[in-house]
Formats: structure tokens, sequence, C-alpha cells
């Protein structure tokens, strides 16, 4: 008998008897399936693993989710590619159809407590063990279903670590740990999928112990080790279109948790005053991560964002060249994800506009911005590195 008869059989029981499928059912399923005796024990195992993954987890999908190499895995119709790092890479699993894609993506996000169907034929949601998951069915996807699911990694990195992946230069670490000691605020910006999340909640991990951070998130994705955490993350309404929670709401809130550092884990709309507000009224050391292709679109970036909360552009840069900092760049490379440059923010002309000004790039070493990011962490009484005391 076919692994996808054995599955079919064992879903249509389970769904007649309204069993749940726990690991000891499915077991017995199986076994009751395949004839008794006809399969060793390891088969009937690694058969019932493969069952119970079909009925209640990702299915063909699970051993991708599981492999720690692969950070995204996209399912086009029936095709599955994978992302490891190094871009996208068909896989040699194929669905029998678009009907099994279909019920997978219901499925994970009925797991979730999410609506997927003609009705509702996009889903947004993350699965019990932190996996973000987007799904979207036809007519909306033309070729459809598509599945969206971006993997998340349990073990956490020391900034030692990025060194050793080449993420971060050696020479620049000592920069990084500067900026977090001098409560300096700071962006970490770069594309989609370029590592901004793990550079973020790795820098978390140096603020020191007696700290609270307090984490503002669309989607829990930071997981920084530190001793006090305390995470809130925004609702979207239920099916009668009530009860949502946005990010500027959340911002809002934290502000009374007595945070030490707030941190907003991705700014892309109006929750991005309530953030400039906030560390410019004594809440210094205060983070976030934001898309931009490159360091000198970051102002353009928060002009737009600023705009959706209603403030004029002289005010957005007045509010950003007083509240932060430091922005870090971050890119995707042939190697893996790598931190490309540091940037200042300093006012320039007339008008005082935000701009950025490079203080270290990968490859060049000190920029011109290296002085002013030297004199701020000598002002908070943190040593200099010595990558930035070297000329251009």
């Amino acid at each position: 008998m076919r692994h996808a008869e054995v599955t079919d059989r064992v879903r249509r029981q389970f769904a007649v008897d309204g069993v749940e499928a726990t690991p000891a059912a499915v077991v017995t399923a199986v076994r009751r399936e395949t004839g008794s005796g006809l399969l060793g024990d390891t088969a009937v195992l690694r058969l019932a693993d493969r069952v119970r993954d079909q009925l209640v987890g990702a299915g063909p999908l699970a051993p991708l989710l599981a492999d720690p190499s692969v950070t995204d895995v996209l399912v086009n119709g029936v095709q599955v590619w994978v992302d490891r790092g190094a871009g996208l890479q068909r896989t040699a699993i194929v669905f029998h159809g678009p009907d099994e894609v279909r019920r997978l993506a219901q499925r994970l996000a009925a797991a979730c407590g999410r609506r997927l169907d003609d009705g509702q034929p996009y889903a947004d949601a993350r699965l019990p063990d932190g996996t973000r998951l987007h799904a979207v069915l036809p007519p909306v996807a033309t070729d459809g279903p598509y599945l969206s699911l971006r993997t998340f990694r349990q073990r956490p990195f020391g900034l030692d670590d990025l060194v050793g992946l080449g993420t971060v230069a050696p020479t620049v670490a000592p920069v990084l740990s500067a900026i977090v000691a001098a409560r300096l605020a700071y962006l970490v910006t770069g594309g989609t999928g370029s590592g901004k999340t793990t550079l973020l909640s790795t820098l978390l991990g140096l603020v020191p112990p007696t700290e609270r951070i307090v984490l503002v998130e669309d989607a829990s994705e930071l997981r920084p080790v530190h001793p006090h955490v305390v995470g809130l993350q925004a609702r979207t309404s239920n099916v009668e279109g009530a009860g949502a929670v946005g990010l500027a709401d959340l911002v809002r809130q934290a502000l009374r948790m007595r945070p030490d550092r707030l941190v907003i884990g991705e700014c892309r709309g109006a929750e991005i005053v309530d953030l400039l507000g906030a560390l410019n009224t004594g809440h210094d050391g205060g983070a976030g991560t934001l898309h931009a292709n490159a360091p000198a679109d970051v102002p353009a970036r928060l002009e737009a964002l600023g705009l959706l909360g209603g403030l004029p552009r002289a005010a957005l840069h007045a509010q950003v060249v007083a509240a932060l900092q430091v922005v870090l760049q971050v890119r995707r490379t042939d190697q893996g994800r790598a931190l490309d440059s540091v940037s200042v923010l300093l006012p320039s002309g007339e008008q005082r506009l935000a701009t950025v000004v490079p203080a270290w790039r990968r490859g060049r070493g000190a920029g011109p911005g290296a002085g002013a990011l030297a004199q701020w962490l000598a002002e908070r009484g943190v040593t200099v590195p010595a990558v930035l005391r070297r000329p251009s």
C-alpha cells in the first residue's frame, strides 16, 4: 500500500471518529492500515511520523522546516522552493495537486486561529513553533495556492557567533558593543531577508541585565538573550472586523511599562511618530528595524512613514536628528548576510534635514561620520573603538 493511500485512509478515519491525532493514536492507526506484522517497528514509526505531519503538521514541508539551514519555504502552486541563505532553490518535493496544498494551507491557518477559505482567501499568521505563515488561495492567487513560510530558529546568536559566521567584521564588533553600551538609538536597515531581525536580537542581548527591554512587534520574532524582556504583539481584527490592536497603540502602552529600552520590531507605519516622540522624551537607547535598500534611503523612508502619522516633513526631520543616532545597514551577499555599514544621522543644510553619513563601511574602514560617532561615545563615557580612530 502506498504512503499516500495510508495517509488518506488514516485521515478519513480520524475525521469519522473525531479522535485527536496524538502520536500514539497515529501509530495505532498506521499499524492497523498496513496490516499487523507486515512492517517492522522502525518502518511503522517512520511512516507514522509522515502521516502525522500530513494530519497536524506541515506535511511534505516538515523536513524543510526542520532543516536549520533553511530560512524560507515557498510553495508556488505545487512547486516548492527554499532559501538556505544563498538565494532560492527548487526542491524535489512536489505536491500531488492544488487541493493538497489548499488543505495544508487551511490546516496550518486553522491551527493559528485564522480563517482561510473562498470568503477570506489570504491569511497571515504564526505557527505554534514561531514559523511565520502567509497563504493565498485562488482566484486571488492566479496559479496558486501560494504558501510562504519564514522559519524561526530557537538558537539565539551572540555577537561572537555573527563574527564567526562572517556577518559582522571583527573590527566593527567593538563598535556595535559600544553603541549599545552608550545607549545610542539605532535602526537596523536592509532588504527582505537580509538579517535585520537577527542582528537586532543579537544586539539586544548586549543590553545590561539591570535594564528592562520592552518589545513592540507586528509578529513576535525577536528573541534576545536577556533576563528582562517583555513583548507586545499586534493583533488583527476578527472575522467581524473588530478587535484590531495596532503598533501605534502598543507603543503608547509600552511607554507605561517602565522601559529602559523601547524596541519596535519593524517600523512600517504611523507608529514611527510615537517611537520618535518616546526617544525624544528620555527613552534613549531604543532600536528598531526598517526596510531600506541603502542607508541613504532611510530619511525618505522615515518621511513617508511620518506622513502616515500626520507629522510634517520639517518636524519629522527635527525629531529624527534628535532621537536617532545610528543606522546599521545589512545586506545579502553570495556568502550569506553581512553588516555592510555603520552610519550616523546628522542634520544638514539650512533646513537641518536628517542625512545619513557613513562612519564605517565593509571593506573600506572608517568613513566621514566616524568622528561624530566617536564623539558621541566619548561623551557618554564609552571607550572609542580603534576602527573609529583611523582615517578613511
